[in-house]
């Protein structure tokens, strides 16, 4: 772990202290604005064999190996460039760069010190810098804690991951949804819902998760695991109150009614605890899946037993998940809600996207409803302002959701958007779906 020295945080309170006076009294501006250290631990990705963890880019000394750090600013202004950086032995020279512009700095401090790189003019947006290392005589080029950007003027939307925030989540960037409101006569009645989604080509990246079927009590989705494996994930959570699934009572656990021949049945934890399953199934960019969701309460032992079909649309095949009876309360279905996610912190520099279409809800009595209304919401760190790479709302009849990549052209969240109906119920025979 890097451990920043006293002299460093006694220069680096000189020269802030030194510039915010200056600026106040040039300005009139409130220089606690102007003045931002951006953490790399949480705003910086590098390519291997080096890494970046929570105290930053440490050791950096691969000279194949390229460090991009990311802030975003909402108006155009010139910005001076600084690192909190050290050369531990010898002598270094790194290249800090934007787009063709780069600033080059030759480095000998065995010390955490703060370093002028140089000066930017940047147009809104997001802001990419490339840092990496052109010569050592050390055995790294550097370590680097920090990102300094002192602004030519204050800009309130500035976004990036702050210092005591969680870098993991912020890594990860911001998740999206999209809530689907169902009409008053229809609430407490939902025991079907159906869904699709179309992962366009080239979106599919490693970490994400393509949410379709949420409701009050867990969702279900397909993800990206690895290079060389996919699955379908239907997940239930119990209702008692825990991160860690082996602590559950067993009159509060999730208790598996059947499951598909192929499909893994296991707990989860760390985000509330419950049942999980999931079924490895190699589905593809740009085509097609469709997601079939079912509550059963059974009001005399106040439990409800949530079941999971999947749909390979091209070959029109379904497929059983699994079936969970949760204790402690009898309900249909309720908060319908589709997501997108990353859940791998080093993709959160990558953008991924998925269409939703064809949504509907049918009750006990097998009367259906198309749901053509959409809410577009975000999580705590779109909401936080430390990541605006976020979109969601509608393409032609269909909604979408996108994350990550640090684009430019982020919608404004709690926007709801409307669909056209298109009328085209889904034909399933439900005396066919799989048992097993």
């Amino acid at each position: 772990m890097i451990k920043k020295t006293t002299i460093f945080y006694f220069t680096l309170l000189f020269i802030t202290i030194g510039s915010k006076f200056a600026v106040a009294q040039k300005t009139g501006i409130d220089a606690t604005k102007l003045r931002h250290i951006i953490p790399l631990g949480g705003n910086a990705w590098v390519s291997a064999p080096d890494t970046i963890t929570d105290e930053g880019l440490t050791g950096l000394k691969s000279p194949k190996s390229t460090a991009d750090i990311y802030f975003r600013l909402s108006t155009a202004q010139d910005i001076q460039l600084a690192l909190v950086v050290r050369v531990p032995q010898g002598n270094s020279t790194l290249q800090l760069s934007a787009g063709k512009k780069a600033f080059v700095k030759k480095l000998s401090n065995a010390a955490f010190d703060t370093v002028s790189f140089g000066k930017l003019h940047v147009e809104p947006g997001y802001i990419k810098l490339s840092l990496k290392g052109i010569n050592k005589t050390g055995a790294v080029y550097a370590d680097v804690s920090d990102l300094v950007v002192t602004l030519q003027k204050a800009d309130n939307d500035i976004a990036y991951v702050t210092k005591g925030s969680s870098f993991h989540f912020g890594r990860r960037g911001p998740s999206v949804h999209l809530r689907y409101p169902v009409a008053a006569d229809k609430e407490n009645k939902v025991k079907w819902f159906y869904n699709e989604i179309i992962v366009p080509k080239g979106q599919d990246v490693i970490g994400s998760y393509f949410m379709a079927d949420g409701f009050g009590e867990g969702y279900f989705g397909m993800q990206v695991n690895s290079a060389t494996e996919r699955r379908v994930l239907f997940s239930v959570w119990s209702p008692f109150n825990t991160e860690d699934p082996k602590s559950i009572p067993d009159s509060m656990r999730i208790k598996l009614i059947k499951s598909g021949s192929t499909v893994h049945i296991g707990e989860f934890g760390n985000e509330g605890s419950g049942g999980q399953s999931y079924m490895p199934f190699p589905w593809k960019d740009g085509q097609a899946y469709a997601f079939l969701l079912s509550a059963e309460p059974d009001n005399a032992k106040h439990t409800t037993t949530y079941t999971a079909y999947f749909k390979d649309v091209s070959a029109g095949k379904w497929f059983l998940i699994a079936s969970f009876t949760r204790p402690q309360k009898a309900t249909y279905l309720t908060h319908l809600y589709s997501f997108v996610e990353n859940f791998e912190p080093e993709n959160g520099d990558k953008v991924r996207r998925a269409y939703f279409t064809n949504q509907w809800i049918g009750d006990s009595d097998n009367n259906w409803q198309e749901l053509t209304h959409a809410i577009y919401t975000g999580d705590a760190t779109a909401n936080a302002n430390y990541r605006k790479d976020y979109a969601g709302g509608k393409e032609g009849n269909k909604f979408f959701l996108q994350n990550g990549g640090f684009f430019n052209k982020y919608i404004q969240l709690k926007t709801p958007y409307d669909r056209e109906l298109t009328g085209k119920k889904p034909v399933i025979d439900f005396e066919k779906l799989p048992n097993k």
